[in-house]
């Protein structure tokens, strides 16, 4: 399904307390979790070793860091919902709220949803928070829950 488009910040404004986006399905490889331990320093096995994973994990694979999956936020929204008025800069603001509910085994498929919780005026633009929710394909619940916010500069 393409992104959503949002044309201007009163139509971002109608969207408050709405789920405004659900992204495709993304594949976290196991090639992907490897390049996030080498680049963070985080060789835990539960994460790397594919044979140890397989016996001694209660997963029975391994699987993807929950930072991993929180890092993987800017581009799975960028792909789900895309803002189309001009905008000088966004920033990555921060996070309220971040909870990793259940395991990511590699080669999963994991896929955001968007709601809009707020919006409001800051000096020079908009600051939105998102409630993200990430959920895995076949999963009985998320993978990660969190409240991200996002700066518009206009």
């Amino acid at each position: 399904m393409p992104a959503r488009e949002i044309h201007s910040v009163e139509e971002l404004r109608s969207l408050v307390g709405q789920e405004v986006a659900v992204g495709e399905w993304f594949v976290v490889s196991q090639e992907r979790i490897n390049l996030f331990a080498e680049a963070t320093g985080d060789h835990q096995w539960i994460h790397l070793d594919v044979e140890r994973a397989k016996t001694e994990s209660p997963y029975g694979t391994t699987i993807a860091h929950g930072f991993l999956t929180l890092s993987l936020l800017s581009h799975l929204i960028a792909e789900t919902a895309q803002i189309k008025f001009p905008v000088k800069m966004g920033i990555n603001y921060g996070l309220n709220k971040v909870r990793f509910v259940s395991a990511v085994p590699a080669g999963a498929n994991i896929r955001p949803r968007l709601t809009l919780q707020n919006l409001e005026d800051i000096p020079g633009g908009q600051q939105l928070t998102w409630a993200v929710t990430i959920e895995r394909e076949g999963g009985e619940k998320p993978c990660c829950v969190a409240e991200w916010l996002v700066r518009y500069y206009l």
